[in-house]
């Protein structure tokens, strides 16, 4: 077929919906006719990046998603792992990173609602809410503005909804100035292991509509807001959703119900490209087709075309899949709930999605073609300048002379200080399962009630590290998360991911892509954790500048008792502190490096073997009751890992040790496997024996106790100046 003449019109169509001219033809091609103008609405949508993964689908599979636990893996809603004979997890991550940018309290706040329908829409109860946020610095205006309408957005609907927010992370730096990254995970429990799948099973059942009508809210969200770079946030303000948690609440509860009567076959919220995706999501999964008349769908404006309605992405609606012969039934339930149900068409077996508009066909396409949007495996080549950051030579910096500063302004920094001012805006008590709350240790732990086990979570991420050296940094992301989970007693189990990149059709973009998902797979591979579920965010990029590399990891460990769960504050005066782990402190891409030496450089390290080893000993000693506390040492290196379990417990410490490293790079390095522990004196040669067995070093730094802060000859502070600095240096950044 010819290539088709272009008009102006359509380019900018095209243009609206990230769609390129050779796509297009293909499409056009794969058709054998023209497209109606809603056609093209419906491709644009299922074929854009955020919902057809064209860039990013290939480099998936080299993600390992099969383990015994693992029930559901990607390609669903969510993914779920069995954790006991009785329950199993649901969990997914999901970004509103563009939203965010433009309309930072609504963007967050949906994003938040739409992660939550991701995973009770497969039967599960949310039971808790975690996030990973990125934003410029603080010294600039339009960053305070956008950090404090997130984190009131995340508050606001998390609070309404009663789902609590029990963990996260904030990190901050210029590149994030233009593109914020907001990343919300939802975790789910289920009884059994009954799960509702988006599939339109059944031809001949009625397809329901339920909960808000639709209006004109989030048009072209997944395509022209998510799928592509945006220079000007005033024509893209309509493209954000509008939420309503209240109305999400009895939603929650409405379908959860309906998910245990049998009278369903499969369930769909309507994320990203609204009914567009979710009826051929739903037909493609299950080899069927579906017919709907949109002149059936509830409306909250005049004039809206089936264009509108398609494309529409008001929040808080779900596609319901229903058995024939059982409309009254679910009919009843949605009733009980004061929720508006509607059928608006039937699963077909012909695999066309067909929509009408009062009986006329104004699309029709084969399901397959919809969903199967084109792949594209580039070629990645490294940024021209790495090789010279990386070799930076970083011996020759200068040391501080006074390592007291450098302590206190660590502590004060946002990328470090006490989040309190953040979490404490979250309910992170409802529900009554939190055992280990925000603040308190390296991952949140819930019980689940009627035994004695638990879970724990946590997201993490360094996008320095990912810009220094994109696999180790994605080896290191899955590995931090994990080790992190393990610091409270828990077996990693499983991971999902939010993997958050600029512009992929920069062949520096798409290495740096590659390259971090080679490293996650890796580590996941050593580690022996499955990633069952994620999203990819392409395209953070405000006027040519890529944010740095961020792929979010967010981990789920299981413990049998949560009784025994270490956090991170010193538990008690005169215990013996040590340090876990190889004795390979480094300054690339520390917080250090960067402010107190104003850059970012060097080439991050990790041994996979080695962590796959310090983890395994944290949590036998955990499990053992040989560990008072325990402490992942990340950002700030041992100094300020030292000196956050001080704070957090109000006890001082005093130690002192040899080191063949410099000073600095001693006390703030940031070297990878490395765990801060205390522990009694008397249990001291049992934790020796189990170092010995389990390969791993163990060196002793100090004690316990007393009002000061006391490292040797470099460091000696009273503890009250710490927790100053700790505790106000993100409200300080604010004022």
């Amino acid at each position: 077929m010819a290539t088709a003449k272009l008009s102006p019109e359509l380019r900018k169509s095209l243009d609206e919906l990230a769609l390129t001219p050779d796509e297009y033809q293909l499409i056009l091609d794969k058709m054998g006719r023209d497209l109606t103008y809603l056609e093209l609405g419906l491709f644009g949508s299922l074929w854009s990046e955020h919902c057809g993964y064209k860039h990013s689908k290939p480099l998936l599979r080299l993600f390992p998603t099969k383990h015994r636990r693992v029930l559901q893996g990607p390609g669903e809603n969510a993914g779920v792992v069995r954790i006991t004979p009785k329950y199993s997890i649901c969990m997914k991550v999901e970004s509103h990173n563009h939203p965010s940018a433009i309309e930072p309290y609504q963007g967050a706040a949906t994003g938040v609602g739409g992660i939550v329908r991701d995973v009770f829409t497969m039967g599960a109860r949310p039971i808790a809410l975690l996030n990973s946020l990125r934003f410029g610095p603080l010294t600039e205006p339009r960053n305070k503005h956008l950090f404090r309408g997130v984190v009131s957005g995340i508050s606001g609907y998390g609070n309404c909804i009663g789902v609590p927010d029990v963990g996260g992370e904030v990190q901050f730096a210029s590149v994030y100035s233009g593109n914020p990254l907001v990343n919300a995970m939802c975790v789910g429990l289920i009884e059994g292991d009954t799960i509702i799948q988006g599939k339109a099973a059944g031809p001949g059942n009625p397809i329901m509509l339920v909960g808000a009508d639709t209006g004109r809210d989030g048009i072209h969200g997944a395509s022209g807001l998510a799928s592509r770079t945006f220079e000007d946030d005033r024509e893209l303000r309509p493209t954000v959703q509008i939420g309503n948690p209240f109305l999400e609440k009895v939603l929650i509860e409405a379908c959860l119900e309906l998910a245990k009567t049998g009278h369903i076959v499969g369930m769909q919220d309507l994320g990203a490209a609204g009914l567009s995706s979710s009826v051929a999501e739903c037909a493609y999964r299950a080899g069927t087709g579906i017919d709907i008349d949109v002149a059936l769908v509830p409306r909250r404006a005049e004039g809206m075309t089936a264009y509108d309605v398609m494309l529409s992405e008001s929040q808080e609606r779900m596609l319901v899949i229903v058995k024939k012969g059982h409309e009254k039934d679910v009919n009843k339930i949605f009733d009980k709930w004061d929720l508006h149900s509607d059928i608006i068409g039937r699963v077909t077996d012909d695999k066309m999605v067909r929509i009408r508009n009062n009986g006329k066909v104004e699309a029709e396409i084969p399901a397959h073609l919809l969903v199967d949007a084109p792949q594209y495996r580039l070629k990645g080549i490294p940024p021209a300048n790495l090789k010279t950051i990386q070799n930076r030579n970083l011996n020759n910096l200068p040391v501080p002379n006074n390592l007291n500063d450098v302590l206190l302004k660590l502590l004060a920094a946002p990328n470090i200080a006490s989040k309190r001012s953040i979490y404490r805006q979250y309910d992170h008590q409802v529900q009554d399962n939190t055992v280990v709350p925000p603040g308190r240790g390296d991952a949140a732990i819930l019980r689940l009630k009627g035994t004695r086990k638990g879970i724990a979570l946590k997201t993490d991420g360094n996008g320095r590290y990912c810009f220094l050296d994109p696999y180790a940094g994605g080896a290191i992301a899955v590995a931090e998360a994990a080790r992190n989970v393990a610091c409270t007693g828990a077996t990693p189990i499983a991971i999902t991911d939010g993997l958050n990149f600029g512009n992929p059709d920069k062949p520096d973009v798409y290495w740096q892509l590659e390259e971090c998902i080679k490293g996650m797979s890796a580590a996941c591979k050593a580690l022996g954790v499955p990633v069952i579920s994620g999203n990819v965010s392409l395209y953070n990029e405000s006027r040519g500048e890529p944010i740095y590399p961020t792929p979010i990891v967010g981990a789920l460990g299981l413990i049998d008792d949560v009784s025994t769960a270490a956090s991170s504050a010193f538990r008690q005066a005169g215990d013996d502190v040590y340090l876990i782990g190889p004795d390979t402190p480094e300054l690339a891409g520390s917080e250090y490096l960067e402010l107190i030496h104003g850059m970012v450089a060097g080439k991050p390290s990790i041994s996979l073997a080695m962590e796959k080893r310090v983890q395994r000993f944290i949590i036998a000693a955990i499990k053992r009751k040989l560990v008072h506390s325990s402490h992942d040492c990340s950002d700030g290196g041992i100094a300020v890992a030292l000196a956050e379990s001080a704070i957090l417990s109000n006890i001082g410490f005093s130690g002192a040790w040899s080191s063949k490293n410099r000073k600095d790079i001693e006390l703030f390095g940031e070297g990878q496997s490395r765990i801060l522990i205390s522990a009694s004196p008397s249990d001291a040669e049992k934790l020796k024996a189990l170092a010995k067995s389990s390969r791993v070093p163990l060196r002793k730094l100090g004690i316990t106790g007393g009002n000061r802060f006391h490292i040797g000859t470099r460091v000696d502070l009273p503890l009250n100046r710490l927790v100053s600095s700790y505790e106000t240096g993100l409200q300080q950044a604010l004022a």
